[in-house]
């Protein structure tokens, strides 16, 4: 039944055409490059030593300076970004979904092939390069999105809100019977830091891979992570859902007002939560519980609508804000080219600077490796339409070898939901 789901229409969608580069939301593709960049401020420090996932940054980056970026990026990076990029894969799936439909299509076999590819992509990128791949789970929880299509947008938003708030009543009952014995935050695991060490920085390939399986495990691995994963990801896939629905983000001169509305409450929600914890002395089960569940969710939608909002004004700031959509074009190529990158500087069979590279230095590599990538994601869209991972998603989607170089006669691209 599965397989006649996903050949269905197979014929219908190999002649469909993608969109012109003047159908495109420039907005969006600013936003998926400055998403590319956040979690790539994230994923690097990540990469290049075990401490975020295992404690010990302050005992072994203890310097003033280390604190500090180690702060701005818990502010203003940790759990802000990959929800943002969450936001985005809802809206852009289903403005694949309607897209086809105004063609005439079946959107369900197309959308659950897609979903597919991407689940395997997640799984060659999480167990043989970076355990802290997203793709995976994108693919596995955006499945549930089937579910919302048909929805209103009032329903898809009251889901979005309650399953968010569910996630936090379920993490304080998780931790609420260690509230007050001194046990929560600051624990440093110092044998899976070595064993870290020893497998990403002298191991072979085969126990960089055990490792990372195992690394994987650590977070994925039951069946509370992925309910945690997906009050995360699921919320942000619905906000999505609902701004493709109400078309906020096609005409924001149109829709001014409830963006603005919108970048004011979650300006507030991030300063309250994401911030505030840094700055007032707040129980540290509350940091806990909702620092990066409202926190990041908040500050992912402000990031969102504030770059609408920018574009709207149609100031120096759109200027400023165009380098990342090149980089936004390329989104899955370039998240992928990240984690090659850091495989190979970081790892012992590539450099092996494995857990010695400080997070000053981190923040340096970070801003010239993006930096290269914006520079490389413009020269490859001026010859080609697709990043390589987008073109071969794509066709495997389709199941069909699509164009991959631009031509006179024909010179779109794919739409949003790349």
């Amino acid at each position: 039944m599965l397989k006649n789901l996903m050949n269905k229409g197979v014929k219908d969608v190999n002649s469909i055409q993608p969109l012109k580069d003047t159908n495109r939301l420039p907005w969006i593709d600013a936003a998926r490059g400055i998403a590319i960049f956040g979690i790539f401020m994230v994923n690097m420090p990540a990469f290049n030593a075990p401490y975020f996932m295992y404690g010990g940054e302050q005992k072994y980056w203890p310097s003033e300076t280390s604190n500090m970026i180690q702060t701005i990026i818990d502010i203003f990076f940790q759990a802000s970004f990959y929800t943002l990029f969450s936001f985005l894969f809802g809206f852009g799936l289903y403005m694949m979904k309607e897209r086809l439909q105004e063609k005439g299509y079946h959107y369900r076999p197309v959308l659950l092939r897609r979903l597919i590819v991407l689940i395997a992509f997640g799984a060659i990128h999480a167990f043989f390069i970076w355990h802290g791949d997203i793709l995976f789970s994108y693919g596995t929880l955006g499945l549930f999105l089937f579910l919302f299509f048909g929805r209103s947008p009032k329903a898809v938003l009251s889901w979005a809100i309650g399953l968010l708030t569910l996630s936090v009543v379920i993490l304080y009952l998780r931790i609420s019977p260690y509230i007050g014995m001194g046990v929560l935050g600051g624990y440093v695991n110092e044998p899976a830091i070595a064993q870290a060490k020893q497998a990403y920085g002298e191991g072979s390939l085969m126990e960089i891979w055990e490792q990372n399986l195992n690394d994987w495990l650590y977070s994925n691995g039951s069946l509370m992570s992925w309910i945690f994963l997906a009050g995360s990801l699921i919320p942000m896939f619905l906000f999505g859902l609902y701004f493709a629905k109400k078309k906020w983000l096609h005409d924001p001169d149109q829709f001014g007002k409830p963006l603005t509305v919108t970048w004011g409450i979650t300006l507030a929600l991030f300063v309250v939560f994401k911030a505030g914890p840094h700055f007032f002395e707040i129980p540290e089960w509350f940091k806990i519980v909702t620092q990066d569940s409202i926190g990041g969710s908040a500050s992912a939608l402000f990031y969102m609508t504030s770059v609408v909002l920018l574009y709207k004004k149609r100031s120096t700031f759109t200027t400023l804000l165009k380098p990342f959509t090149f980089v936004g074009r390329l989104s899955l190529s370039n998240y992928l080219l990240q984690s090659i990158i850091c495989f190979f500087m970081f790892y012992s069979v590539g450099l092996g600077f494995y857990g010695e590279v400080s997070p000053l230095a981190t923040l340096i590599l970070v801003l010239v490796i993006y930096s290269l990538q914006v520079i490389a994601s413009r020269l490859w869209i001026r010859s080609f339409r697709y990043g390589p991972f987008e073109w071969l998603w794509r066709s495997l989607t389709y199941m069909s070898l699509q164009p991959m170089r631009r031509s006179k006669e024909r010179e779109g691209k794919a739409s949003y939901e790349t």
